[in-house]
């Protein structure tokens, strides 16, 4: 039985721990290998942010021509190559996987890597089934950052129908004439943008009664008004079986008006990730889980068992990856230097959706400040009332922001339009930093006539005392 100084599972952001310092450690990584459900760069690079911002894109440029008449020009999308565009984006995104594997593999003497499934079998003791066989490892400390994998729903029919989740439908070999898309989250949102834009009919299953319902509820009523626009909606419904036939999959709902039935190429499930704590068989290793499967940790990331952390989405609440990456960077450190730990700052965590429109958002929700009881004001400022908004001749985008009218500090943002999640990123520093929206407003200057104006004037709106 080998004994390491230290057992990294997974090599998304749990990869970026190792630099120079580690050097004379003594180190096992352990990847459950190529494949969408496993590659070097964990979700991010393989099948989350960076391959879908890239489609997302695409489709961005595929969708300028609904803009043209407005504007007084006439475009035309006379072709969509999907092949090709796939292979542009994987064709950079599959070396960069290979490259980070090849590079702990070949390059670090000190690292040794293990390719397979990798299951506690007791405290602090893992058994990594591998192609060549089965092997036990122990170790002084272990960081578990294994990630999640998308929520698969107990439908009668589904595994014989066949289906896709986020991590295979972006490699597709054709792009279908109709998509059905469960799920109306930010992973169905944005996956609805990306194939409508390319042409492809689009619908959008949801059992509660908006798109987006997570998101502050200006944001998600608006939202779900434009996507009905855009693709064929239906909230309210719930799967009860699903079939295969003639080329179509056939998806049987009950809705508010009785029975129906959907059909389309192909079915892309969207309803969700779970945490891959279950794969890694943390109970086994003593590893305490909430009610959701979420490893739990404390503020320094350490687990409930001595000598292990926990990090990204096996454990936060928040699956994104800059946040991963601020927990890695204070594992690190904690790793380093035990006698000065530092804790993690969940304080402000924005998140982007980047359909269409784009949203991006930090803080409270008004509805989570009313559960809360907290005093506030909000304000408003549609793109429409900006200059540049006039240039755009964007009549849905709008910034909203809650704050403390005593003491003018932000509580929470939240902005639908184009460049969401650049135009947000101010209000971010602004809370971090504990900036007063007067103070923000009037302290510097705004470029006129420029998209942050729609900050510039929200923060002037708010009724503060």
């Amino acid at each position: 039985m080998r004994h390491f100084d230290l057992v990294i599972i997974g090599t998304g952001s749990g990869n970026g721990i190792l630099d120079e310092r580690f050097d004379d450690w003594n180190v096992a990584i352990v990847e459950k290998g190529i494949g969408p459900n496993g590659a070097y760069g964990g979700t991010c690079l393989n099948v989350g942010c960076i391959p879908t911002k890239m489609f997302v894109h695409t489709a961005d440029v595929a969708s300028a021509p609904d803009a043209g008449p407005k504007l007084g020009v006439e475009l035309e999308r006379r072709d969509v190559r999907w092949r090709e565009i796939r292979d542009r984006i994987f064709g950079r995104i599959d070396p960069i996987a290979a490259g980070g594997r090849r590079y702990r593999v070949e390059d670090n003497p000190n690292v040794t890597v293990y390719e397979g499934t990798g299951r506690f079998t007791g405290v602090k003791q893992l058994t990594v089934a591998t192609s060549s066989g089965t092997e036990t490892i122990t170790a002084d400390r272990f960081v578990v950052a294994a990630g999640g994998r998308p929520a698969v729903p107990d439908i009668p029919g589904l595994d014989s129908a066949g289906y896709h989740t986020s991590d295979t439908i972006m490699r597709l070999e054709e792009l279908p004439h109709r998509l059905i898309i469960m799920g109306t989250g930010f992973i169905g949102a944005e996956f609805a943008h990306v194939f409508s834009s390319l042409g492809v009919e689009v619908t959008l299953i949801g059992r509660s009664n908006c798109v987006l319902r997570s998101e502050d509820i200006d944001i998600s009523q608006r939202f779900t008004r434009l996507a009905a626009d855009q693709w064929d909606v239906r909230l309210n419904r719930r799967e009860t079986r699903v079939e295969r036939r003639g080329g179509l999959t056939r998806l049987h709902l009950d809705g508010p008006e009785g029975t129906e039935v959907v059909d389309g190429e192909q079915l892309l499930i969207a309803t969700g990730r779970v945490p891959n704590s279950d794969l890694v068989d943390a109970g086994a290793g003593g590893i305490a889980t909430d009610e959701n499967g979420k490893i739990e940790v404390d503020a320094l990331q350490r687990t409930s068992v001595e000598g292990v952390w926990a990090l990204g989405d096996i454990s936060s609440t928040h699956e994104l990856k800059h946040v991963a990456n601020h927990e890695e960077r204070v594992v690190q450190h904690n790793l380093l230097h035990p006698d000065s730990p530092v804790e993690t700052d969940h304080r402000f965590v924005p998140h982007a959706v980047f359909s269409g429109p784009q949203i991006a958002s930090v803080g409270m929700t008004e509805q989570e400040a009313q559960a809360r009881g907290a005093r506030y004001v909000t304000a408003m400022q549609d793109y429409a009332g900006i200059a540049y908004g006039w240039a755009m001749e964007d009549t849905t985008g709008f910034a909203k922001l809650l704050a403390d009218p005593a003491t003018g500090r932000l509580l929470g943002a939240h902005i639908m339009g184009p460049q969401a999640p650049t135009l947000l990123q101010p209000l971010i520093q602004a809370m971090h930093f504990g900036i007063d929206a007067r103070s923000m407003a009037r302290g510097q200057y705004w470029i006129h006539p420029a998209m942050p104006e729609l900050i510039e004037n929200a923060l002037l709106n708010l009724p503060l005392d």
